[in-house]
């Protein structure tokens, strides 16, 4: 299989090493031409994609941010051959699917909407890996969800990266699940530790405290763009949570222990039941 890469950060650089081990032709392009350079020299890609290449690739992963990714293809699908899938790696997925399902239509195309659920706290080609993606999920979002083998098709075109499953949805349904699982998770972490007793935390923290803070560590720019353009379902989440803070923070105030016995008990009951537990 000949599988192209465009942008070779965490994700991309960790998919252009993933489909070189396990024997496809890899050609990849990152806008730093070191960078490309690199990855060639090292033999993580067999050769720098090129506009001539996109016509004789069977799978072209897209690995930008949103807008970026929605700008490249609309620039390179004249030159995309009608044989290739193309699916972009976003955080997001309604604004990419609205953009580029259109573009790939026009030009005789297939484009999934994709976003690998793994990551890193630690960014770019350097922090990529080839087992990035072990056992984690591939949520696709295709144009149609009515053909079994198509999607068939796109599962054994995504598996070579060592996906533990493939998630099948709607953009819609994507974003919404994602504010909750992935940004909801990255604001609270980034928020909490703003505290200024953070500065202090040496001696004091275990477990709690490194899950907590993990993905404090953050591409700024990323989830900037990533939060702006998933805003309806992300502000409510946040309401969702600053609610239920309010509340915990009127129990306490008020030494109310009965409420707060009931707000932790309850909280612990909804973990269990989310979780499968009960």
């Amino acid at each position: 299989m000949r599988v192209g890469v465009v942008g070779l950060g965490l994700i991309g650089g960790s998919l252009a090493k993933v489909y070189h081990e396990q024997g496809h032709t890899v050609l990849a392009y990152d806008r730093e031409q070191s960078i490309t350079d690199f990855a060639v020299m090292s033999g993580v890609c067999d050769a720098p994609l090129t506009k001539e290449d996109l016509a004789g690739l069977d799978l072209l992963y897209i690995a930008l941010y949103p807008q970026a990714a929605i700008d490249y293809l609309r620039q390179a699908a004249p030159d995309i051959g009608k044989q290739t899938v193309v699916i972009d790696c976003c955080g997001v997925k309604k604004i990419v699917c609205d953009a580029c399902f259109p573009i790939a239509e026009q030009y005789g195309f297939t484009f999934v909407g994709g976003h690998p659920m793994a990551g890193s706290h630690k960014s770019g080609f350097k922090a990529s890996r080839a087992n990035l993606f072990h056992g984690a999920s591939m949520i696709i979002v295709p144009d149609r969800f009515d053909d079994i083998l198509f999607l068939e098709k796109i599962k054994a075109l995504v598996m070579p990266a060592g996906f533990g499953r493939v998630t099948v949805t709607d953009a819609d349904n994507h974003d919404r699940m994602i504010a909750f699982t992935s940004q909801m998770a990255h604001i609270v972490s980034n928020a909490y530790i703003k505290s200024p007793t953070a500065g202090s935390h040496k001696g004091f923290s275990a477990g709690s405290y490194k899950d907590l803070t993990r993905v404090a560590w953050l591409n700024a720019d990323m989830w900037t763009e990533l939060f702006l353009e998933n805003p309806a379902h992300l502000l409510y989440e946040l309401d969702t949570i600053i609610d239920a803070l309010a509340a915990y923070r009127d129990a306490i105030a008020q030494g109310d222990a009965d409420t707060l016995h009931a707000l932790l008990e309850a909280g612990k009951q909804r973990k269990e039941e989310v979780d499968g537990i009960r």
